[in-house]
């Protein structure tokens, strides 16, 4: 007697609208333009798809109480970008940490509250440090993107629901797991 075969592995579900989405962001990587670039043509296609009730299943906007949740929507073959929904429940956040590529935010439910850092090396003797540059509150709607260096930064939800922002990455997070190279545990001027 032999068993029957296993069924295939389903994956997260796709949307038609995540899907086109998916075919925006390739058409403007493909383009092999620098990481600068790239983000700014990424941020385009991904605007007009943020806040749109069909853009995600509802189990890729699903929370967690413990920390903010990461739903891995898609990892190109060729592991040049992938999208992610993350989903913050109030005062949720990262830690302060810089990335391992070219990265594409856009909010879709909800704020994203962002605080971006210099490293200030350290010098005659006094130890190297964090100075805040910028802050920034961003809506549904809200775009922005960068690629290294000066990409440290932290993120959280400073409001009262939940938040749900979608994140582009040039690299492969499905092998890496995440795109953050470097978590950051200096002082920090404010």
């Amino acid at each position: 007697m032999t068993s029957p075969p296993e069924s295939p592995a389903v994956g997260p579900r796709t949307t038609d609208r995540l899907a086109a989405l998916v075919d925006d962001i390739r058409e403007a990587v493909e383009r092999g333009l620098p990481p600068d670039a790239t983000a700014h043509l990424v941020g385009e296609r991904l605007a007009p798809h943020l806040g749109a009730p069909d853009l995600l299943a509802p189990e890729q906007c699903e929370g967690d109480t413990a920390r903010y949740r990461q739903h891995l929507l898609h990892a190109e073959a060729d592991g040049s970008f992938s999208l992610v929904s993350l989903v913050w429940l109030p005062g949720q956040s990262t830690s302060v940490h810089d990335h391992v590529s070219w990265c594409v935010t856009g909010v879709h439910r909800g704020e994203e509250h962002e605080r971006r850092y210099r490293l200030v090396p350290a010098s005659d003797g006094a130890p190297a440090r964090l100075t805040a540059t910028e802050d920034a509150v961003n809506p549904v709607g809200a775009v922005c993107g960068f690629a290294p260096p000066g990409d440290i930064h932290r993120v959280w939800n400073g409001c009262s629901h939940k938040a749900v922002s979608l994140h582009v990455y040039g690299a492969d997070v499905s092998r890496l797991g995440s795109s953050v190279r470097r978590v950051y545990d200096l002082p920090a001027d404010h």
